[in-house]
């Protein structure tokens, strides 16, 4: 029977494995040496929660799904209708094709095609690089309609480390501002964290905490933006280029797991926050036949 996420692409590099859908382009499996460094799904499933997904050309949510383009509403798709919002972009659900790959590395592509809500045709591509410590990603956008298009990428990775119980864990995020969100989880502007519940610089108990907040402001320390730390010392790093100052954090009492449901944690590194095609809060506009690339990936410190 055909997996609902497509072909299963399996990379290896000595103890490091990884597993990458054809659907979605999504981050399925994660591991080093046995111990477990995302929050994975059965094959036969389709991803909980968006899990390892690719998000392009928008992270998280649009308002009812309405932005204006030289003052004409755009009304895209309600992907999400309990908060009548569009969310997590347009290949969610897509799938990609193989344009290179080695036992180590992958790299997939995706058109997004003008449609109602969003008129311009996009070239994508993902690049998974698996290295001793982890695993590096790339993503390409190249415009190719005849105007310029106005883009933003995210993924949505559940981290963990091996079987730690989720809230033994400890957060840290290395995020100075916050996007406080109302009822319909749509932002408002960034406050400071400053001396409020969600500073999380100096790190908390993942066990204190329930979120689905974006956090911007991001200086990342060696180029890691947050991480997650087991009692024992080891952890998962989340790694975020220049290209992306924000970073949402999202924790789930209902992850599905085999025999029930667990505490999971998702960090999304972000290039813009949400409701950016309205709010224009770092919106790329990439000029006709231009390309933009921007990285991250994640990282296990024993």
């Amino acid at each position: 029977m055909t997996a609902p996420t497509g072909t299963q692409f399996t990379l290896s590099l000595g103890d490091v494995r990884a597993t990458i859908t054809q659907v979605a382009a999504a981050l399925r499996e994660l591991s080093i040496g046995g111990v477990d460094l995302v929050q994975s799904y059965p094959e036969s499933s389709t991803p909980p929660f968006a899990a390892g997904i690719v998000l392009v050309p928008w992270p998280n949510r649009i308002e009812d799904g309405r932005w204006t383009l030289d003052g004409v509403t755009q009304q895209l798709d309600i992907t999400e209708p309990k908060y009548n919002t569009a969310i997590h972009g347009l290949l969610r659900f897509s799938p990609y094709s193989v344009v290179e790959q080695t036992e180590s590395a992958i790299t997939l592509g995706a058109t997004v095609y003008p449609q109602h809500g969003y008129p311009f045709m996009l070239e994508t591509t993902v690049r998974y690089e698996l290295v001793e410590d982890g695993v590096r990603v790339t993503h390409g956008i190249h415009n190719v309609s005849e105007t310029k298009a106005p883009v933003a990428i995210g993924t949505h990775p559940f981290l963990k480390i091996g079987d730690v119980p989720t809230e033994e864990l400890t957060l840290t995020v290395h995020a100075s501002t916050r996007f406080p969100v109302d009822a319909r989880l749509l932002p408002s502007d960034q406050i400071p964290v400053e001396g409020t519940d969600y500073d999380l610089r100096a790190g908390r108990p993942l066990a204190e905490l329930d979120l689905d907040d974006a956090f911007g402001g991001v200086e990342t320390v060696d180029g890691v933006s947050a991480t997650l730390t087991a009692p024992d010392g080891r952890q998962v790093r989340l790694l975020q280029d220049e290209n992306h100052p924000y970073v949402q954090v999202f924790t789930t009492p209902i992850f599905p797991v085999e025999g029930g449901t667990t505490l999971a944690v998702a960090i999304e590194p972000m290039t813009a926050p949400a409701d950016a095609f309205n709010s224009g809060l770092d919106l790329k506009w990439l000029e006709s036949d231009e390309s933009w690339s921007v990285s991250w990936g994640i990282q296990y410190a024993v």
